[in-house]
Protein backbone atom coordinates (compact mmCIF):
# COMPACT_ATOMS: atom_id res chain seq x y z
CA UNK A 1 0.00 0.00 0.00
CA UNK A 2 2.81 2.34 0.89
CA UNK A 3 4.53 1.53 -2.41
CA UNK A 4 1.41 2.44 -4.40
CA UNK A 5 1.01 5.72 -2.52
CA UNK A 6 4.68 6.54 -3.19
CA UNK A 7 4.27 5.84 -6.95
CA UNK A 8 1.14 7.96 -7.09
CA UNK A 9 2.96 10.79 -5.32
CA UNK A 10 5.90 10.59 -7.74
CA UNK A 11 3.52 10.62 -10.74
CA UNK A 12 1.79 13.74 -9.51
CA UNK A 13 5.12 15.55 -9.09
CA UNK A 14 6.23 14.89 -12.68
CA UNK A 15 5.22 17.49 -15.28
CA UNK A 16 6.01 18.39 -18.94
CA UNK A 17 6.57 21.71 -20.71
CA UNK A 18 3.78 24.23 -20.53
CA UNK A 19 2.43 25.84 -23.70
CA UNK A 20 3.98 29.17 -22.68
CA UNK A 21 7.44 27.61 -22.36
CA UNK A 22 7.12 25.90 -25.71
CA UNK A 23 6.03 29.15 -27.38
CA UNK A 24 9.05 30.97 -25.90
CA UNK A 25 11.39 28.31 -27.33
CA UNK A 26 9.70 28.52 -30.76
CA UNK A 27 9.99 32.34 -30.77
CA UNK A 28 13.70 32.18 -29.85
CA UNK A 29 14.39 29.65 -32.62
CA UNK A 30 12.47 31.80 -35.13
CA UNK A 31 14.47 34.91 -34.14
CA UNK A 32 17.79 33.08 -34.50
CA UNK A 33 16.71 31.69 -37.88
CA UNK A 34 15.59 35.10 -39.18
CA UNK A 35 18.84 36.78 -38.12
CA UNK A 36 20.88 33.98 -39.66
CA UNK A 37 18.79 34.08 -42.84
CA UNK A 38 19.22 37.86 -43.15
CA UNK A 39 22.98 37.55 -42.78
CA UNK A 40 23.04 34.75 -45.36
CA UNK A 41 20.99 36.72 -47.91
CA UNK A 42 23.17 39.82 -47.44
CA UNK A 43 26.35 37.80 -47.83
CA UNK A 44 25.00 36.00 -50.88
CA UNK A 45 24.09 39.28 -52.61
CA UNK A 46 27.52 40.71 -51.87
CA UNK A 47 29.12 37.55 -53.28
CA UNK A 48 27.16 37.97 -56.53
CA UNK A 49 28.46 41.54 -56.94
CA UNK A 50 32.02 40.47 -56.09
CA UNK A 51 31.86 37.58 -58.57
CA UNK A 52 30.67 39.93 -61.33
CA UNK A 53 33.53 42.36 -60.56
CA UNK A 54 36.10 39.53 -60.50
CA UNK A 55 34.78 38.22 -63.83
CA UNK A 56 35.24 41.70 -65.29
CA UNK A 57 38.83 41.92 -64.02
CA UNK A 58 39.60 38.46 -65.45
CA UNK A 59 38.10 39.52 -68.80
CA UNK A 60 40.31 42.63 -68.81
CA UNK A 61 43.42 40.56 -68.05
CA UNK A 62 42.54 38.06 -70.75
CA UNK A 63 41.83 40.82 -73.29
CA UNK A 64 45.19 42.45 -72.56
CA UNK A 65 47.14 39.19 -72.88
CA UNK A 66 45.39 38.17 -76.10
CA UNK A 67 45.79 41.61 -77.68
CA UNK A 68 49.55 41.45 -77.08
CA UNK A 69 49.84 37.78 -78.08
CA UNK A 70 47.77 37.98 -81.27
CA UNK A 71 48.82 41.55 -82.10
CA UNK A 72 45.28 42.72 -82.69
CA UNK A 73 42.91 44.82 -80.56
CA UNK A 74 40.57 43.05 -78.15
CA UNK A 75 37.55 44.85 -76.72
CA UNK A 76 35.38 44.42 -73.64
CA UNK A 77 31.90 45.30 -74.84
CA UNK A 78 29.41 46.18 -72.11
CA UNK A 79 25.93 44.80 -72.62
CA UNK A 80 26.96 42.12 -75.11
CA UNK A 81 25.47 39.34 -72.98
CA UNK A 82 22.23 41.20 -72.34
CA UNK A 83 21.07 44.47 -73.84
CA UNK A 84 19.58 45.50 -70.48
CA UNK A 85 22.89 46.67 -68.98
CA UNK A 86 23.30 43.24 -67.52
CA UNK A 87 26.53 41.69 -68.75
CA UNK A 88 29.62 41.97 -70.93
CA UNK A 89 31.78 40.04 -73.35
CA UNK A 90 34.94 40.17 -75.41
CA UNK A 91 34.80 41.07 -79.08
CA UNK A 92 37.37 41.23 -81.87
CA UNK A 93 37.19 42.56 -85.42
CA UNK A 94 37.41 39.78 -87.99
CA UNK A 95 37.33 40.01 -91.78
CA UNK A 96 34.39 38.11 -93.28
CA UNK A 97 35.44 36.72 -96.66
CA UNK A 98 31.84 36.12 -97.77
CA UNK A 99 30.67 39.70 -97.19
CA UNK A 100 34.17 41.19 -97.64
CA UNK A 101 33.59 43.36 -94.59
CA UNK A 102 35.08 43.59 -91.12
CA UNK A 103 32.67 42.37 -88.45
CA UNK A 104 32.71 42.22 -84.68
CA UNK A 105 32.88 38.64 -83.44
CA UNK A 106 32.05 37.66 -79.86
CA UNK A 107 34.89 35.69 -78.27
CA UNK A 108 33.80 32.27 -77.03
CA UNK A 109 36.64 29.91 -76.30
CA UNK A 110 37.98 27.57 -73.65
CA UNK A 111 39.06 30.47 -71.40
CA UNK A 112 36.30 33.02 -71.82
CA UNK A 113 32.59 33.24 -72.58
CA UNK A 114 30.23 36.25 -72.36
CA UNK A 115 29.18 36.98 -68.78
CA UNK A 116 25.59 37.68 -67.77
CA UNK A 117 24.97 39.18 -64.34
CA UNK A 118 22.60 37.43 -61.93
CA UNK A 119 20.24 38.87 -59.32
CA UNK A 120 20.13 42.67 -59.07
CA UNK A 121 23.74 43.10 -60.23
CA UNK A 122 24.28 45.70 -62.96
CA UNK A 123 26.64 48.40 -64.19
CA UNK A 124 26.04 51.38 -61.88
CA UNK A 125 28.61 53.68 -63.40
CA UNK A 126 30.64 53.67 -66.60
CA UNK A 127 33.38 56.11 -67.53
CA UNK A 128 35.54 55.18 -70.51
CA UNK A 129 38.15 57.51 -71.94
CA UNK A 130 39.33 56.30 -75.36
CA UNK A 131 42.92 57.24 -76.23
CA UNK A 132 42.94 60.81 -77.54
CA UNK A 133 39.21 61.38 -76.87
CA UNK A 134 37.07 63.01 -74.22
CA UNK A 135 35.51 60.86 -71.52
CA UNK A 136 32.55 58.77 -72.62
CA UNK A 137 29.62 58.22 -70.32
CA UNK A 138 27.14 55.41 -69.85
CA UNK A 139 24.66 57.21 -72.12
CA UNK A 140 26.89 56.80 -75.15
CA UNK A 141 26.04 54.05 -77.62
CA UNK A 142 29.58 52.69 -77.91
CA UNK A 143 30.42 51.14 -74.56
CA UNK A 144 33.62 49.22 -75.13
CA UNK A 145 37.12 49.24 -73.70
CA UNK A 146 39.82 48.66 -76.29
CA UNK A 147 43.03 46.79 -75.39
CA UNK A 148 45.78 47.47 -77.93
CA UNK A 149 48.59 45.16 -79.12
CA UNK A 150 51.11 47.48 -77.43
CA UNK A 151 49.78 46.65 -73.95
CA UNK A 152 47.87 49.90 -73.46
CA UNK A 153 44.10 50.33 -73.18
CA UNK A 154 41.33 52.86 -72.96
CA UNK A 155 41.24 54.38 -69.50
CA UNK A 156 38.12 53.19 -67.70
CA UNK A 157 36.38 53.30 -64.33
CA UNK A 158 33.52 50.80 -64.08
CA UNK A 159 31.24 50.49 -61.05
CA UNK A 160 29.31 47.25 -60.59
CA UNK A 161 26.73 46.83 -57.85
CA UNK A 162 23.23 45.95 -56.74
CA UNK A 163 22.24 49.18 -54.99
CA UNK A 164 23.78 48.19 -51.63
CA UNK A 165 27.06 46.50 -52.50
CA UNK A 166 29.49 48.17 -54.88
CA UNK A 167 32.78 47.24 -56.54
CA UNK A 168 34.80 49.52 -58.80
CA UNK A 169 37.24 48.40 -61.48
CA UNK A 170 39.88 50.82 -62.72
CA UNK A 171 41.76 50.14 -65.97
CA UNK A 172 45.04 51.98 -66.47
CA UNK A 173 45.53 53.52 -69.91
CA UNK A 174 49.33 53.31 -69.70
CA UNK A 175 49.57 49.61 -68.85
CA UNK A 176 46.13 48.15 -69.64
CA UNK A 177 46.01 46.57 -66.19
CA UNK A 178 42.76 46.28 -64.21
CA UNK A 179 42.46 46.79 -60.46
CA UNK A 180 39.38 45.98 -58.36
CA UNK A 181 38.28 47.99 -55.31
CA UNK A 182 35.43 47.59 -52.84
CA UNK A 183 33.24 50.69 -52.80
CA UNK A 184 31.77 53.27 -55.15
CA UNK A 185 33.84 55.07 -57.78
CA UNK A 186 32.97 58.44 -56.23
CA UNK A 187 34.19 57.41 -52.78
CA UNK A 188 37.39 55.92 -54.18
CA UNK A 189 38.11 59.09 -56.18
CA UNK A 190 37.71 61.13 -52.99
CA UNK A 191 40.21 58.80 -51.30
CA UNK A 192 42.49 59.16 -54.38
CA UNK A 193 42.62 55.41 -54.86
CA UNK A 194 41.63 55.73 -58.51
CA UNK A 195 42.34 58.43 -61.05
CA UNK A 196 46.09 58.39 -60.37
CA UNK A 197 48.66 56.18 -62.07
CA UNK A 198 51.66 54.67 -60.31
CA UNK A 199 53.73 53.22 -63.16
CA UNK A 200 56.16 51.50 -60.78
CA UNK A 201 53.27 49.65 -59.13
CA UNK A 202 51.60 48.84 -62.46
CA UNK A 203 54.67 47.37 -64.16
Amino acid sequence: MKTQNLKAKVKTERYGFTIAEMLVVVVIIALIASVGGGIYVGTYKRMLVEKAARDFVLAAKYARIMAIERQKPYKIKLGVADAANNGFGLVIDEFNQETEQTEQVIVRDLYFKPVEFTGDVKFEGIQITPAGWEAATETDEAREIVFSPGGTADSAVIQIGDGKNHYTISISAATGRATMYFGTAEKLKEEAKIGTIDLDQEL
